[in-house]
């Protein structure tokens, strides 16, 4: 008996699909307002997007002002940390092959965790050596997080859903953004700056929690990777994330402190003006469908081009109000690099899309990193409006990268070694 029995499992192994297929994961196709890529296991991966985008919306909200007023950081202060939580992006390539025992579904349980408990301790830090801690365990879990979302997502649909999957996650997360920042905007004046990280951390735990509720065989697979994964197919796509993470974190780091420190935005309103995420909550699935129907190539050369006009009108104009508007401009423009994870699914076979999004941040935190520090040790000397035409030229460079984009055919799964 117990022969026929193994040998009942290894014909089982010998017919298990390829990764990423619905079939493997027994996920019925059922529509959910009107689009057929929903099933339960997407759902519950939509939900703990949201908690998830809830808790990093209250911490994005109040971050800012909690360390210009109530730890009395300066901008370069400001600048450093920054540029020293993205270390784990820089690193993630090596974290990844340390990490790639444990199956999908137990190192996003663990990411989104330690995120969790680094947002928390924010609350209790009191010196600038304490918050760089709690800020880099905090960034570790979310580097390890972000290309294991996106991953997930993709390998729950067919790949034709891509686009739309990220773009509906997307949405998630900006909706729940959304109403995190909103609660800050509300409740700023009569609830400490800490206490909002304590909350954001609780939320962020119960997004853990969510996660469990996946099915563990996720990803799971018998042909072998190397743990340090890089290819030379894919380097349309290294270059494009390079220049991503130049501009983005640039911008990121000092957009918001500019209208803290230059035009005096209180805690309220920058929540106010972040909670404008309402337009990424719309505008996300559709930028999903057009990632789908038209391709990465129109529809990033567009994003990009939009964007270098928008950090023109940020170096030019000395109008706060104005500024607010191109700030939400530019968050909502930025959502459009969902566009080079759907690239690499459309090229990349399943069992190689998670290596290949993992070696990504580490090349996008090349430049993150150091473009962080850089403009923290310029700021000063040279002013914002230097550093936003320093991102133009940075955009500029990426467009020709762009119009290289083909739609490529479904890739075949390599055969294993």
């Amino acid at each position: 008996m117990r022969q026929s029995h193994l040998a009942k499992h290894a014909q089982a192994d010998r017919i298990t699909p390829i990764i990423g297929s619905r079939q493997a994961m027994h996920l019925p196709n059922r529509r959910v307002f009107g689009a057929p890529f929903w099933n339960s296991s997407l759902i519950i991966l939509a939900i703990s997007v949201f908690f998830n985008g809830f808790g990093t919306g209250v911490v994005n909200a109040s971050s800012t002002n909690f360390f210009v007023q109530v730890l009395g950081l300066s901008g370069t202060q400001v600048l450093w940390l920054q540029g020293l939580r993205e270390i784990p992006g820089l690193l993630l390539i090596g974290i990844a092959a340390l990490l790639s025992r444990f199956s999908l579904v137990k190192r996003a349980f663990g990411a989104v965790a330690l995120m969790g408990i680094g947002y928390a301790f924010h609350a209790w830090v009191g010196s600038y050596s304490a918050l760089i801690a709690a800020a880099i365990a905090a960034s570790l879990g979310f580097h390890v997080w972000l290309p294991l979302q996106g991953t997930i997502g993709m390998l729950l649909v067919e790949k034709q859903y891509s686009g739309q999957v990220m773009g509906s996650l997307a949405s998630a997360g900006a909706l729940a953004s959304l109403a995190g920042m909103g609660g800050v905007a509300l409740l700023a004046n009569r609830v400490p700056l800490r206490w909002f990280f304590v909350t954001a951390g609780v939320l962020i735990l119960g997004a853990a929690l969510m996660l469990l509720r996946l099915p563990s065989e996720l990803g799971d697979t018998k042909i072998p990777q190397p743990r340090f994964f890089f290819r030379k197919r894919y380097w349309l796509y290294y270059v494009l994330t390079f220049f991503e993470g130049s501009r983005i974190q640039l911008f990121a780091a000092f957009g918001n402190l500019i209208l803290v420190q230059n035009y005096h935005y209180t805690t309220q309103q920058i929540s106010l003006l972040l909670s404008s995420g309402l337009l990424n909550f719309i505008m996300a699935p559709i930028f999903g469908r057009w990632l789908d129907q038209i391709g990465e190539r129109a529809v990033l050369t567009s994003s990009y081009t939009a964007l270098a006009l928008c950090f023109v009108g940020y170096a030019t104009i000395h109008n706060g109000l104005i500024l607010g508007v191109i700030l939400v401009v530019i968050n909502l423009l930025t959502m459009l690099s969902i566009g080079l994870s759907t690239y690499v699914n459309r090229i990349a076979p399943p069992s190689e899309l998670a290596p290949t999004l993992n070696s990504g941040v580490s090349v996008n935190h090349i430049t993150s990193v150091g473009m962080a520090l850089v403009a923290g040790s310029l700021l000063r000397q040279v002013g914002y409006e230097l550093l936003c035409w320093g991102v133009v030229v940075i955009i500029l460079l990426s467009v020709p990268f762009t119009l290289a984009i083909k739609r490529s055919p479904e890739p075949q799964e390599p055969a294993a070694i």
